[in-house]
């Protein structure tokens, strides 16, 4: 089917009426790093402090993904691009479902981040860098993957033998060398409230 031929077919409940029974605004956090900085651990336990303030969440992580709408992609550039392409694309729907969205992809390219942001209205994509540096996340590995790479069995492995470009503008950085998950979460539950996206 061309594109030519799609319709978009409004619906009569939108994006604020859903946000209303909410009682919050819906937004996407995308938690962006390397490989065992931190992203899914925090995104877990932001979550679970987000369901004690009744905020409607859905997280999405890396792994868990791939496992099902993404399985059916490598590790490759390109396959790393629709990886999250496809994940922009799925975090738009639940942001117009009016549900705070906890995306945790290592999404190493900018140019990639960029188009994800491009698909939302200003203010629903929050880019959150946990940033932590290669030596720590190598020394956590809590997956053994950088052991694997070390030892040859895995390749295209983002900050060994493919980039990861850091945000230049994230909107919240969390340096998980010098913060603990707990301050992590403070300071993005703070952000959330200070902001507005929290009754």
């Amino acid at each position: 089917m061309e594109e030519n031929h799609l319709t978009w077919h409004e619906g009569k409940v939108m994006k604020h009426d859903r946000e209303k029974i909410k009682k919050h605004k819906g937004a996407v956090l995308w938690f962006t790093g390397l490989s065992g900085s931190g992203k899914s651990t925090i995104s877990v336990e932001l979550e679970k402090v987000l369901y004690g303030l009744n905020v409607h969440t859905y997280r999405l992580d890396g792994d868990n993904v791939r496992h099902g709408l993404n399985r059916d992609l490598g590790f490759a550039d390109q396959d790393r691009v629709e990886n999250i392409r496809r994940i922009g694309e799925v975090s738009r729907l639940f942001v117009d479902a009016g549900i705070v969205t906890l995306t945790a992809f290592i999404s190493p390219f900018q140019r990639d981040r960029d188009m994800v942001r491009s698909l939302f209205q200003d203010g629903e994509f929050i880019e959150i860098y946990v940033k932590a540096s290669l030596e720590a996340c190598e020394a956590r590995d809590p997956k053994g993957l950088y052991k694997k790479v070390r030892k040859g069995e895995i390749s295209q492995f983002t900050g060994i033998d493919s980039p990861y470009e850091a945000p230049a503008s994230a909107q919240i950085v969390v340096d998980t060398e010098k913060q603990t998950v707990e301050e992590a979460v403070e300071m993005i539950v703070g952000y959330l409230k200070v902001n507005g996206y929290l009754a």
